[in-house]
């Protein structure tokens, strides 16, 4: 059983080839989070081409600054969606404050869009990061309105699993209203 304080063997190794310049380890991050980075940065700023510019952004960094990721603050996995998030918000503000009339209540305005957006992101990785029977639960749940009886059945356990799920599902989501960290961790980009 892997500590707290040491990251999956994976995350090392990936973190020392990278640190080494090889661009194989690079294609192979990007085949593994270039999906999530993506999810994240359109989720925070609702186009398409600037989550493709945020993409490459987040991968770059990466393949500059491998030595910013420290596996002692969690996964790599966590650290790459973290950068993403930073770079998505940061580019959110960044032509909110451009598109923005200077008004007394346009730098609100701009804050509570990025809360919502970051919000949003969070629980979206939160979803996605969830382990497969919970996210199921809360599919069957919240798309095809399933109370817990149904989904039980759905999902062939019993009516006080289905609850347990439904329940964990729903704690883990409600962490995405929290005023804390967004996903990954601090540090700076």
């Amino acid at each position: 059983m892997a500590t707290k304080d040491v990251p999956p063997r994976w995350d090392r190794k990936m973190q020392q080839r990278l640190a080494r310049g090889e661009a194989a380890a690079l294609g192979e991050l990007y085949d593994r989070f270039a999906s999530l980075v993506h999810n994240l940065a359109h989720r925070v700023l609702g186009d398409e081409k600037a989550a493709d510019t945020v993409t490459r952004e987040v991968f770059a960094h990466v393949w500059e600054h491998p030595e910013s990721y420290d596996p002692r603050q969690g996964p790599l996995r966590s650290w790459v969606a973290g950068v993403a998030h930073r770079l998505a918000v940061q580019r959110l503000r960044d032509c909110e404050t451009a598109a923005l009339p200077r008004e007394a209540g346009a730098a609100e305005e701009l804050e509570r869009k990025v809360r919502r957006a970051s919000v949003a992101a969070r629980a979206d990785f939160i979803v996605h990061s969830m382990p497969a029977p919970l996210r199921a639960a809360l599919e069957l749940a919240y798309f095809q309105r399933r109370d817990y009886r149904q989904t039980a059945v759905d999902l062939g356990v019993t009516e006080d699993e289905a609850r347990r799920r439904l329940r964990l599902g729903l704690q883990l989501l409600s962490t995405a209203h929290d005023a804390g960290a967004p996903p990954g961790y601090g540090g700076a980009v």
